[in-house]
This record gives structure tokens, sequence and C-alpha cells, in this order.
């Protein structure tokens, strides 16, 4: 009776190590405590009509900043631990984590930072700013944005129970086969990576839709493509990219999941099956995937250089055309992943030529902003230093990319940590350093008050001394012949000084990860002093969305603005001119809670699927049918802002 009801799980699934232990019961306590608050402060109702169920995206947008700072935290304290056991495992000594929880650790640590920090981050700023820099009061389906959240989340929790019930998969996050496969994997924890990325993919592709068309038909009166910001321009790039790479995620995690469920053979070494074709796929999703993630932080920086050297962007034109190229280019270089497959020298040929191709217009970018700050006057706040350690991070991590370009070179460095060295100097370089560019130039935007400076100052430091001494230590260990996804060596290899080494490089990190939610509470507490008092401008902002109060209104503008220069709201301040207030009633959604329980489904049928609960996989289904049939069904999904509610709303800010 039990395995009908609960399928595989059983108490089994529930006995963890010491360390799982520790992790899960932090876990509920943080849940209890937060919990406890939202009693204490009456907050419920609160949340549940502000944030829960709004259809607002800068409320959405914000949502996804919480769950992508919390999985960021997560996957850091997973990197932590991984250098932690590489710098203590040398000889006879084991270190303190197993073999097989390191693989989980590895495993988990790229795919949360991948699928749930790194999209993330690019859908909270498409959410936040993207709509206000067009000059639209919304997104161009609001309800399809609410799902992508929750499908988001759904994926995400899915991770994080793994932690509690059962296991996370142990094969790297791309999971290739035949690890992957049944045979060598039989536990679930293949099934919640597969079900973890599955449900999350869903959301990106729905969110990479949704986006696409918002730049496309919501742009403002006078606003031609010519005239949107840049950050507008990367964000269409990375988008274009998720509506094209994202499908073949789905089909090829689909295939496994036959391979596994049904003994389909797409990805075995038998009955016409090949592995090398899943390698193949995965990486089609896979390389575009990194210029999804680090074409926002290009348009971040687009925006940031320009403000912080009181000039105009250098070569717009040019830099527009560089993100096409990239877009462009990102897709016929995937193969370069794995140059020693055996494809021959003239296919490896090709693909490494194209690699050194991709620099070029990303170079283009560099010497853009470089020109931007020429005869500037520079003024170095916090989003400005990450511009910096952005440029000498970065650019280190290109150049290593350009030299793996070359297929001899990869034969001797690959599957080394020279390529962890390289991966890491471009998202964390790039991607990282960009969206804590982002929150601290931003935030005061979505607040109402600035960051603490001084903090934010300590934050960059230890992020921009912490990572070199963190990974030009496995730059020398991958030419030493160190490979990833090591959790024991000996001795006599000489490795373990720059073990230790990286070890310590990822301590300051953690130390500059607290610092930064301790600049958020002490930021959050002081809001009072550190509240903007400049008119919603505290940086001297050219771009659109800085014409709106500070918080801007659930509708955004009362009035659509109009756009003739490519700096319009610059240009406005300049000339001292201002619109003349006629308002007109304004159409908007109401809130709703389908998108949260089609979320909540998504994570039930993910989860029963895994476990094999069958009974609960066909009450999810049908939960998630109901509620998309409900939603249709809704005569009144909208209203109407009255012009008198206009006018307060205005007349208060």
């Amino acid at each position: 009776m039990e395995n009908k009801l609960f399928g595989r799980l059983t108490l089994e699934a529930f006995r963890h190590d010491w360390i799982e232990v520790g992790a899960n019961l932090m876990m509920v306590f943080i849940g209890l405590a937060v919990a406890y608050y939202l009693t204490r402060q009456k907050k419920w109702k609160w949340l549940w009509t502000e944030y829960l169920t709004s259809l607002d995206h800068k409320k959405i947008g914000i949502m996804y900043v919480v769950v992508t700072l919390l999985m960021l935290v997560k996957g850091l304290i997973d990197a932590f631990m991984m250098r932690a056991q590489q710098a203590m495992a040398a000889g006879p000594a084991q270190g303190y984590l197993g073999s097989e929880h390191y693989q989980q650790l590895f495993t988990a640590h790229g795919t949360t930072m991948i699928f749930f920090v790194g999209m993330g981050a690019v859908f909270a700023l498409a959410n936040l700013v993207m709509p206000l820099q067009i000059g639209a009061r919304d997104v161009a389906y609001p309800f399809l944005n609410s799902i992508s959240f929750y499908l988001y989340a759904a994926g995400a929790m899915l991770l994080i129970v793994s932690l509690m019930i059962g296991e996370f998969a142990g094969t790297g996050w791309v999971s290739y086969p035949p690890l992957a496969g049944i045979e060598y994997s039989p536990g679930v924890g293949v099934d919640y990576w597969i079900w973890s990325v599955q449900i999350a993919g869903i959301g990106s592709l729905f969110s990479g839709i949704n986006f696409f068309v918002t730049m496309l038909k919501m742009r403002c009166p006078g606003m031609s493509l010519m005239k949107m910001p840049i950050f507008v321009w990367s964000l269409l790039g990375s988008m274009v990219l998720v509506l094209f790479a994202f499908p073949i995620l789905t089909a090829t995690i689909g295939m496994l999941t036959l391979d596994r469920v049904f003994d389909t053979h797409f990805f075995t070494a038998g009955f016409g099956g090949n592995a090398m074709m899943y390698i193949n796929l995965i990486w089609a999703w896979g390389h575009p995937e990194v210029y999804i993630l680090v074409l926002p932080a290009f348009g971040v920086f687009s925006e940031v250089v320009p403000v912080f050297s009181r000039k105009r962007l250098f070569g717009y034109v040019s830099m527009v055309w560089a993100l096409g190229a990239i877009v462009f280019l990102s897709f016929i270089v995937w193969l370069h992943h794995f140059f020693t497959m055996g494809a021959g020298a003239n296919v490896n040929a090709f693909f490494g030529i194209m690699t050194m191709l991709i620099a070029v217009p990303t170079g283009v970018k560099v010497f853009n902003w470089v020109f931007t700050m020429f005869e500037g006057k520079v003024h170095f706040a916090t989003p400005m230093l990450w511009f910096m350690g952005f440029l000498s991070t970065f650019v280190i991590g290109g150049m290593t990319g350009v030299l793996m370009s070359v297929a001899a070179v990869d034969f001797q460095v690959h599957n080394s940590l020279f390529l962890i060295g390289h991966f890491h100097s471009m998202v964390i370089g790039g991607v990282l350093f960009g969206v804590l560019s982002a929150i601290s130039y931003w935030f005061p935007k979505y607040t109402g008050f600035m960051l603490h400076e001084r903090l934010g100052r300590w934050v960059y430091w230890c992020w921009f001394w912490g990572f070199p001494v963190a990974f030009l230590p496995l730059y020398v260990l991958g030419f030493m012949g160190a490979t990833r996804r090591l959790d024991h060596y000996d001795a006599a290899t000489g490795w373990q000084p720059w073990f230790v080494i990286a070890a310590i490089g990822a301590a300051i990190l953690a130390v500059g990860t607290v610092l930064f939610l301790v600049q958020l509470i002490v930021s959050i507490v002081q809001r009072k002093k550190l509240r903007d008092t400049t008119g919603g401008d505290p940086w001297d902002g050219r771009t659109l969305e800085w014409s709106t109060s500070s918080p801007p209104p659930f509708y955004n503008f009362a009035i659509i603005p109009e756009v003739h220069t490519r700096d319009a709201f610059w240009e406005m301040k300049k000339h001292k001119t201002h619109e003349k207030k006629i308002y007109e009633p304004i159409h908007m959604p109401k809130n709703t809670p389908i998108g949260m329980y089609i979320g909540g489904f998504a994570f039930l049928f993910g989860f029963s699927v895994i476990w094999q609960m069958h009974w609960l996989t066909i009450l999810s289904f049908a939960g998630l049918l109901i509620s998309m049939i409900y939603r249709l069904s809704e005569k009144e999904t909208d209203y109407y802002v009255s012009v008198s509610e206009i006018e307060k709303i205005e007349g208060a800010r």
C-alpha cells in the first residue's frame, strides 16, 4: 500500500549526512523566522495582494530579485564547500565530503548559478527596467509574466527540495549520457535535475516570447529601433537567443527523459542511439545561453559608463551591430566545447575560426566603453567600480577563450580547471559584476533610497581582489593537469598549495557576499537617511526610465512620453521642457493568484513524476488544466484607472 501511494519515496530518502542535515535545519529555521516575522507584523495580506498575486511587472521583477539572491547564496555556499574540500583532500587526507556528496555539489552549483541565478537576474532586469525605458505601462502579456516567474520559482524549489528529500544529480550541470542514463544513474538525482531545469526552462521560454513582443510592439511614440537604449537592444538580442535556444533544451531534456522512463534509445550506445548527439544538442543551447546571460550585462554597462563619464555613449550604431554579430555568431561556435570528440580537422578549424571571430564584436564593445570614458568627467561611484572590475576580469577571460579556440591548445586543457577558470572569468566578471552594477545603479529607482555607498565599495573590493585569488590558480592547476570535478588527489602532484590559495579567494568572495547582504539590511534600516532627494535622478541618468517618480506608480506613466532623440529624457532636462498634464483613463490588468497556482501544480507535477507517485501526477496535471481553463473563462481580467485616481496619485507624488 505504501509503495502504491508514495511510489519510490521511502524513509531512506530522508536520511542524509550531517552536513545536509545542518543545511536542511538552517533552511527550515530561516523559513520559520520569515513566517514568524510576517505573522507578527501582520504582513501576510500585504504580501498576497502586493506581490504574490500581482501582475505588475515591477513587483514580479522584485520577486525575481528575491529568489535570485536566495539561490545566489545557495550556489556560493556550494562553491565554497567545493574549494574547501579540494584544499583539504590531498594524499591520505580525504577532506570532509564524500565523493558522492561532492558530485552532487558541483552539479547543483552549476545548475543553480546558470538556471536560477543567471536567468533569474536577466528576467529581473527585463521586468524592472525595460518597460520603463521603452515608455510602456506594462509588458505585452502580464499574466504570462506571472506564469513565467512561478515556473522559474517551481524549478528552483525542486532543486532545494532535493537537499531534503532524496538526492540531486552527480552528473555535472549538463548531465551527459550515458552517465545520466537509467543504467548508471538509477536514483532520483537526474530526475530532479531534469524536472527542475525543464520547468524553469519552459518559464524562460515564455518570458522570452513576452519580452520580445513587448520590445517590438510596445515602444512609446517616436522610439524607433535605432532610438532604443542600448540596454533594450542587449535584452532584445538576449530574448532572440532564448527563442531559438530554449526549444533545443526542452527537446533535448525531453528525449533524455524518454530514454530514462520508456527505454527509448536516443542517446544510448545501442539500437541506433548516439550519446554525442546529446552533447551536440545541449551545447547548441549551452553556448547561446552564455550570451543570453552576458548580453544584458553589456547593456547595463552601456547605461552606466555614459552616466558616470558625463558623456554620450561612444559608437551607438557600432554597439548595435556588435550585439547583432554576437547573437548570430553565438549559434555557430558550440562545437568548441568538444574539439576532442574526433570530428576532424576541418570541423574543428571552422568552429575555432568562428570562436575567434566572436571576440571581435565583443572587443568593439570594450573599446566603445573605454572611448566613452576618454576625456569624460568620470565619477567612480559603485556602479562604475563594478564596470572597472569587469574590464580586467572579463578581458582576461576573453583572452583565455581565444586561446582555447585553437583546437591544439584545447586538446591539452580540455576538461581541466583551466576551462573552469575561463568560464568563471566570463560569468562572474561579466554577468555577476554586471548584475551587481545594475543593482547599485537602479536600486534607488524602485525603492526611493540609495544603497549604502561605503558598504558597497567594501563589497566591490572583496569581489575585485577575491576573484583573481580564487580563480587565477585554476589556470595554473589546469596547465598542471588538474581535471574538473576532482574531490581528491595525490599529494605528490604539488597541486595543494594552489588549491589552498583558491580556497582563500573563495573565502574572500564569501565575505563580499555577506557584506552585500549587510549592505541591503543597513540600507533598509537607514532608508530615511539614504532617501533620494534629487527627484528620482541620483545618478544624472540619461535614459527614459528616470522620467517617472521613484518608486514608479503601478501604471509607470500617467502620460505616455514621446521620444525624438536617443537621449530623450536627458535632452528634456537640458532644455527644461515638460509635458502637459492631460490625463486619460489607464487600462491595467487585475491581480490574480492563477499564476501562482500554475507554478504550484507544476512543482507537484515534477515532484510526483520524480518519485513515481502516479495519483499525484494525475491530480497535479488536472490542477494545471483547471487553472488554465478557469483563467480563460474569466470575464473581467482588467480594469481602468480613472482620471481622478490618477490625479490623486500624481498629486501625492
